[in-house]
């Protein structure tokens, strides 16, 4: 049974049970502080668990792009290493709202398992809560009763709260869970050791396939429980543990969820699967790895230093490092392997196929960068190491600094130490790394108190499209204390507010009572969960009152210029570039615009000219905002609707038109595209590889550039004397210009032709080596255009060549490739070594290598160092 055919009879077997199938949401998770990535199937349908929203169907069964890398559930460090653990997986899952519970579940997962999967009954343990009695939680009587129906007594286990109690974080939807193991070890295997024994051992034999949750608390943030408003039903199973045990197999990697990847990658390594332990984990990571960026970039999160993108970057880069040290590949490798993933994966979740060319250069530009990186960071420790000639351990600070802030491998550090007979503080190195876990958390969530509850209600309204000022009731508040120091958010039952999302900024303001005056500045407005959220810096001393909440009016007029405006520029790039053109990101502040968009070239002047004249176009046409509210999702799409990639919308969404322009949209717009006053693009640049970045400006602050502009244009024709022809004069000083630096360049090539002769007749023969150790005054790449023919035209070539070039000292080393093979000799340790005397270091090709400093006057004692070589 090949693994589409298991993942189809899933989704088949739920829906003749009256499930809805609904597709994959977004790996990379928006406006919830309590999760970075999706680790979960149910992550999508967390305030359906909560009750702030309605499900379409009661009942609803999906296959989930998962991710766990981060907090609660991380499987990073175990990846590659097993054979059943991964970053990124499939968790096929069944979901009841308030409808069936514990006996559909279970009976449902027994008939899937035993009679359509047809897996023996005799393979099958089941584990049930044994209960907590610091939660208060009792023992789970009514799961054992049911499970009794379907399997023998000594085949259900008793589990503690680690394992048969889920939670999705630190706070949230949990319950009590029966798990489902699989035993697929022999027949010799069973008889020496019984699979009940082996249950949640990490045996890679004897694993979890299916974990059904009894979705009946909310974990609170003081770590209390509070029975949620209905009990419902959340089911995970692993696809690929699922195709192992379907497939015969005993790993998940030798599936067909994996081979073709690891296939692909033999041929292009030149590797074996199978072989050794370490070129193994090797390819497992790989694969892995490469499943799990190339999904989350398609969602719309691009690597990055900070946040998601941070955490992806990682993924990526310790696949590369893998590579890198276990494969022999020292040049891009991964984005190669995207054709058979996409012709594996692209059926299923179309928006991989959709994005795949966004994705493979996205990849194939961070590996460039990284594999550069990675040369860099052997430079760094290699130096460091020089400069500290009694040192025994690397500390770990030196450690975590390569690691953190050049991407280089800790693992990669542990390795160069111990060829060079040095140790690592290890518990330097930890500490480090758990500040940055703690400063990472305090950045991604509130550490916040529980709500203090004044008024029952459960889900806000927002009305800030239509009002500016409201009269609001506070209905819950909390306490914050971060690094950034203390403060509070209040919960109003309606709210003129705009809640930070979509890359429009939250709106700032005040609230003042009614009844005494007392004003309350609101510093920002966020999403949390179905919450609206505002910040203060303290409380009202009357929290009871009734309130007027009043919007920074100003402030909310330049943010909405803005946000049209980056609608009319979608429209415009679409129509100048071509519908290949997708939004990828925003910012939408009060100052300032920021667009990033799917295009794989430097836009053109001309390109960018037709641009900024189709968006002011727009402006003066006057063109009337368009709104439609609580429109069917797949209506809207009908209407020519623009959906975006990696978000997730609801059953309604909102269209907001402008002429030619339909965007889904929950952002707040100005009426009329006059309003925009004029747009002033400022600057086309890179984001990453195929995303391009426009920065603009509108309104008044687009007027004051454009003064600013005209202010140095004048400063200009004043430094250039008022020339008649302002062009022709700079034209005319870069073209001589221009011809100085060519005049100095034949300079230098003829000096070179020169010097290269000279060398050659200079070279002396050392036990059979070629050698000559030289000073010149050449730059860096005229030397190099000398040792390069050298190396061919002269046989068993050692060429040493200091050289100080406009006061900065430089070493090559240049070797035969003979000598390299047939004597061992390596340029790149070389010129380390005689890096030393000039205060510097450098690498590169064990048959060419540089290295640049400091101090010049250590040349002399370098070209001495060099003749001792022989």
């Amino acid at each position: 049974m090949t693994s589409k055919q298991i993942r189809q009879q899933f989704l088949d077997f739920f829906e003749s049970k009256q499930h809805l199938i609904v597709p994959s949401a977004p790996i990379v998770l928006k406006d919830d502080p309590t999760l970075m990535f999706n680790n979960s199937g149910m992550a999508q349908f967390k305030d359906f668990f909560l009750g702030y929203k309605k499900p379409t169907s009661l009942r609803i069964a999906d296959t989930q792009k998962c991710l766990r890398v981060s907090g609660k559930h991380n499987d990073l460090d175990d990846v590659g290493k097993d054979t059943y653990h991964h970053t990124m997986f499939e968790m096929l899952g069944n979901w009841s709202f308030g409808d069936y519970f514990k006996k559909e579940a279970i009976e449902w997962a027994w008939e899937l398992l035993t009679e359509v999967y047809k897996i023996p009954k005799e393979n099958l343990y089941v584990t049930v809560f044994e209960g907590d009695e610091k939660d208060g939680t009792a023992q789970d009587d009514e799961a054992l009763e049911l499970w009794k129906k379907h399997i023998a007594e000594e085949r259900i286990l008793f589990g503690n709260k680690k394992d048969n109690f889920w939670e999705m974080g630190e706070t949230g939807p949990c319950g009590p869970c029966s798990e489902i193991h699989v035993d697929i070890r022999s027949a010799e295997e069973k008889a020496l050791v019984p699979g009940r024994d082996l249950v949640n051992q990490d045996h890679p034999q004897v694993i979890e396939v299916w974990n059904l949750v009894f979705m009946e608390y909310l974990r609170k943030a003081d770590g209390s429980l509070e029975i949620l408003p209905a009990k419902s039903i959340d089911t995970g199973m692993g696809f690929e543990r699922l195709a192992m045990v379907l497939q015969g197999k005993t790993s998940n990697y030798d599936t067909d969820v994996f081979q073709p990847l690891i296939q692909e990658l033999e041929k292009i390594s030149g590797k074996k699967y199978g072989e050794h332990f370490t070129t193994d984990v090797a390819f497992r990571v790989v694969v892995d790895h490469l499943r799990a960026v190339s999904f989350v970039i398609a969602d719309g999160q691009l690597p990055s230093n900070t946040g998601a993108g941070y955490v992806i970057r990682r993924i990526l880069r310790r696949a590369i490092s893998y590579g890198y040290r276990f494969l022999d590949l020292n040049e891009p490798f991964i984005y190669k392997l995207l054709p058979i993933f996409q012709n594996q994966m692209g059926e299923v979740f179309p928006e991989l196929g959709k994005q795949i060319q966004l994705v493979t250069e996205v990849i194939k530009e961070e590996e460039t960068s990284f594999l550069r990186t990675i040369d860099q960071g052997l430079i760094r420790l290699d130096n460091f190491i020089q400069n500290n000639s009694n040192l025994k351990e690397i500390p770990g600070e030196v450690v975590f600094e390569l690691y953190d802030t050049y991407g280089f491998p800790a693992d990669l550090s542990r390795i160069i130490a111990e060829e060079k007979s040095l140790t690592i503080d290890e518990k330097g190195f930890e500490s480090e790394m758990e500040k940055q876990k703690q400063r990472s958390k305090s950045a991604t969530s509130f550490s916040a108190s529980d709500w203090t509850e004044l008024i029952e209600d459960k889900v806000e309204e927002f009305i800030g499209y239509d009002y500016l000022e409201a009269d609001v009731k506070i209905t819950r508040y909390r306490k914050v204390e971060n690094k950034t120091g203390t403060f509070y958010q209040l919960v109003f039952q309606a709210t003129p507010f705009y809640a930070e999302s979509g890359g429009q900024v939250g709106d700032t303001g005040y609230i003042e009572s009614i009844v005494n005056g007392e004003k309350i500045e609101i510093l920002n407005t966020k999403k949390e969960n179905n919450l609206i959220v505002h910040f203060t810096e303290k409380l009202p001393k009357h929290l009871d009152m009734p309130f007027k909440a009043v919007v920074d009016k100003e402030r909310r007029n330049h943010i909405m210029r803005n946000h049209s405006a980056t609608h009319l520029l979608h429209e415009a790039l679409r129509e100048v570039l071509g519908t290949h053109v997708e939004q990828k990101g925003s910012y939408v502040g009060p100052d300032y615009l920021r667009f990033d968009f799917s295009h794989f070239n430097k836009m053109t002047e001309e390109e960018l000219t037709e641009v900024s004249k189709q968006v002011n176009q727009k402006i003066f046409d006057r063109i009337p905002l368009e709104e439609k509210r609580s429109v069917p999702f797949k209506k809207a799409l009908e209407e020519g609707a623009m959906a975006l990639f990696g978000e997730k919308y609801g059953d309604v969404v909102r269209m907001v038109k402008f002429g030619d322009s339909i965007e889904l949209c929950g952002g707040t717009h100005v009426e009329n595209t006059a309003d925009i006053i004029l747009f002033k693009l400022k600057n086309e640049s890179s984001s990453a590889a195929g995303i391009r970045r426009i920065e603009a400006t509108t309104g008044i602050a687009a007027i004051d550039e454009l003064k600013e502009i005209y202010s140095k244009y004048n400063e200009i024709l004043h430094t250039l004397k008022n020339p008649v022809e302002p062009v022709e004069a700079v034209q005319k000083l870069l073209d001589e210009n221009k011809e100085l630096k060519s005049q100095l360049e034949k300079f230098a090539a003829q000096q070179a032709g020169q010097e290269k002769e000279n060398w050659k007749k200079s070279f002396e023969n050392k036990n059979g080596i070629n050698f000559l150790a030289v000073k010149t005054s050449l730059s860096p790449e005229n030397i190099k255009q000398i040792a390069f023919p050298l190396r061919k035209e002269l046989e068993n070539v050692l060429l040493i060549v200091a050289s100080d070039h406009d006061g900065k000292p430089s070493i090559t080393v240049a070797i035969s490739d003979n000598l390299v093979a047939e004597k061992g000799l390596n340029a790149g340790q070389i010129v380390r070594d005689l890096g030393k005397e000039i205060q510097g270091g450098g690498g590169g090709q064990p048959f060419f290598a540089t290295a640049g400093g400091k101090d010049v006057s250590g040349l002399e004692r370098a070209l001495e160092k060099a003749k001792n070589l022989i």
